[in-house]
């Protein structure tokens, strides 16, 4: 059975938030690192694969920002066969950021 996985972006705007709400949603391990390089190695060996993953609300400010971020779960797509899918979407809802 496929793990479908929604991280909203509406609420997340600092690497912290991300963090936590990556490792809830993800079921990431407590050792979890809160890092790039961490977050490697969880969606490499840690979490139920298959999984599809998609970013939702994202605007402009979450593209520049969580650009590393992007890049990584598209390397992890690649690295992990089809195993797992990655996507996102963008809004033009750039209003409540400051």
């Amino acid at each position: 059975m496929i793990r479908n996985v929604q991280i909203d972006f509406h609420h997340i705007h600092t690497w912290n938030k991300l963090y936590r709400v990556l490792k809830k949603n993800l079921g990431l391990p407590e050792y979890f690192g809160n890092n790039l390089d961490a977050l490697w190695d969880s969606l490499t060996a840690d979490i139920a694969l298959p999984a599809t993953i998609q970013f939702t609300n994202l605007t402009l400010f979450h593209l520049k920002k969580f650009e590393k971020l992007i890049t990584l779960f598209e390397d992890a797509e690649t690295e992990l066969n089809g195993e797992l899918k990655f996507s996102y979407t963008v809004s033009n809802d750039d209003k409540d950021i400051g």
